[in-house]
């Protein structure tokens, strides 16, 4: 009899494959979903990407295992990036790793950093699977509150003595998911001052980095004076460039944890599809006039929606990252409740806050990966099925 070990029953069902779980019960009823939960972008991926691809697909060295780090183009790829975009420089041998996602680089990362009963401190609201790996290496995790007054960064000065004194890893995501949170370079100094000072390690995962609006640059935590002694940057070019299904990221930082993520990421898999690695490269070091246009379109799709929201008495703040709207739930649910309401009532789904940590309660998420004209319907749905008291 099989006998399901204590740090996978600590790991909740995984919260969008429970929505997409809804989600096809009512599509088989015939119910016309318009799903706005889920950050998987509609626009495709640029051709000149799809093209290295192909041309790569037809040399046959290419189909051979890859080396466990990555293909040394690539990571001269993401050195040459950082360069070109935050004047940091990488040495592609010892501070750059390939991840397959940067999901599962973040996955392995905790394993990679702490040993069993070590805390690692999570933002929350914050992408589930920061808490879930954590479980499943063993670890515990404690909750930063990420609070509209502080605009959704952690107050480390809250964290009590003893939480930090057990913390090997914290972990930082800005733009943020879901809030859509910038930070700037005083708070990342302020982050690794504290990590240095209590001898721990910062993750920041930047997947959003380059979804950016109105003239905002993103900047990176590795900017900053001695960050390269204590974190590590996770980057993905699922966001930035459509390519979600494609699975190609990246790790950069303090050269010691990432030699640990080899390590763990050596023995669990090997690599990344080498034609897709090096399509990576093109979308890298082309000129990013395919970025401009994306970003252009999302930053519409949130005025636009952002208005129409606010028109029927929803309350957000004005994102300047990410493709998110992080918006109040209305007088008389909960988030949860209200999500249920719209996915039942107007067949749209939305994202409740509370499936981000116990501090999302409150809110709800909107994902702007859609085309613009079901984004409009939904919120059409949703003003006229949909009773909200102003």
């Amino acid at each position: 009899m099989f006998i399901k070990p204590k740090r996978v029953k600590n790991v909740p069902p995984y919260l969008f494959d429970e929505i997409n779980k809804k989600k096809q019960y009512l599509l088989d009823q015939g119910v016309n979903i318009i799903d706005l939960g889920i950050g998987c972008p509609d626009l495709p991926t640029p051709q000149h990407i799809v093209d290295r691809l192909i041309e790569e697909m037809k040399d046959q060295k290419n189909f051979k295992y890859p080396g466990y780090s990555g293909c040394l183009e690539l990571r001269k790829a993401v050195a040459q990036f950082y360069k070109n975009r935050f004047n940091v420089d990488l040495d592609p041998e010892t501070e750059i790793l390939a991840l397959i996602g940067s999901k599962e680089g973040i996955a392995h990362f905790i394993t990679a950093s702490i040993d069993p009963g070590d805390a690692v401190l999570l933002p929350d609201p914050g992408y589930p699977i920061y808490r879930t790996a954590t479980y499943l290496a063993n670890g515990i995790p404690y909750s930063m509150p990420l609070l509209k007054e502080n605009g959704f960064l952690p107050d480390f000065t809250s964290i009590p003595v003893q939480e930090v004194e057990k913390a090997k890893l914290m972990f930082l995501n800005y733009p943020g998911n879901p809030t859509a949170a910038v930070a700037d370079l005083a708070f990342f100094q302020e982050a690794v001052d504290f990590a240095q000072r209590n001898h721990m390690v910062i993750a920041h995962d930047a997947a959003y980095q380059m979804v950016t609006f109105n003239e905002y640059t993103a900047p990176s935590i590795l900017q900053v004076e001695g960050a390269k002694e204590i974190a590590v940057e996770f980057g993905s070019l699922s966001k930035t460039y459509s390519m979600t299904g494609w699975r190609i990221g990246y790790a950069v930082g303090n050269k010691e944890a990432l030699q640990s993520l080899s390590v763990v990421k050596g023995n669990m898999d090997t690599s990344q599809f080498l034609p897709i690695q090096k399509a990576a490269v093109t979308a890298l070091v082309s000129e990013q006039h395919c970025v401009k246009e994306y970003n252009h379109i999302y930053r519409e799709r949130m005025e636009g929606m952002l208005a129409a929201l606010r028109e029927i008495g929803i309350e957000s703040d004005t994102p300047k990252g990410s493709f998110f709207i992080w918006a109040s739930v209305p007088k008389g649910y909960n988030s949860s409740e209200f999500a249920t309401k719209v996915l039942e009532e107007a067949g749209v789904i939305v994202t409740p806050g509370v499936a981000f940590g116990e501090y999302g309660e409150g809110y709800f998420r909107i994902s702007l990966s859609v085309p613009t004209e079901r984004l409009y319907e939904a919120i059409h749905r949703i003003k006229t099925k949909i009773t909200i008291t102003v």
